[in-house]
């Protein structure tokens, strides 16, 4: 389980490309280095990992056929900057929202709003997901927890304040590029059950 409270935004220093699967190096960065062992769950853009094999600061994950068509995972290079968040721990604070590390899909990045007062990224995702999608509600956008702003039928508004755009790789993405989405699994449970007991109503009328 992750926060969405991203630690730090880590370079790509290798992708070693095999069939069926990549493999990433990531340079990561001391405190973040610190503890780290073979098998424990990193979320690199808001995708859960596993740690397959450490040299130093680098550290190795494998990234499955499955989770490259899903993910952005897929277009990144060498110096590619993602954002990187270590597995929650028992007694950790929760800044964010609980994000799993599981994306179900992918936003494509429409318009950037940028000024002296304000950040404003419009992101569009397939209509099945968008009755997720809620004014004031949570979202998980490359791995960061963020609260959802205006909302119409095909997009949705972030507004992002100055900590954000420093600690992730969000002000780095051009209208077109794709962001990984985990959509909040509260949201999405309460939407579901309340579409299955007005679909249920509407059946004994």
């Amino acid at each position: 389980m992750f926060t969405g409270i991203v630690q730090a935004t880590c370079e790509v220093e290798a992708i070693e490309k095999k069939p069926g699967l990549n493999t990433l190096q990531v340079a990561l960065t001391p405190d973040l280095r610190e503890g780290l062992a073979i098998g424990a769950s990193v979320a690199n853009n808001g995708v859960c990992l596993t740690v397959t094999k450490l040299e130093d600061n680098r550290v190795f994950f494998d990234v499955m056929e499955e989770t490259l068509k899903l993910t952005n995972l897929a277009t990144l290079c060498v110096g590619s900057q993602i954002n990187i968040e270590r597995s929650l721990t028992f007694g950790s604070e929760i800044g964010g929202h609980l994000l799993s590390g599981h994306i179900q899909t992918q936003a494509i990045l429409t318009s950037v709003s940028q000024t002296d007062s304000h950040y404003d990224l419009c992101l569009c995702v397939d209509p099945q997901w968008m009755h997720y999608i809620l004014y004031k509600g949570f979202i998980g956008v490359n791995g960061c927890s963020l609260t959802v702003g205006q909302v119409t039928a095909t997009d949705f508004m972030l507004h992002l304040i100055p900590e954000t755009l420093k600690l992730t790789n969000l002000a780095c993405y051009k209208v077109g590029d794709k962001l990984n989405i985990e959509i909040d699994s509260q949201t999405q449970a309460i939407v579901d059950t309340v579409e299955r007991v007005l679909a249920k109503r509407a059946e004994c009328e």
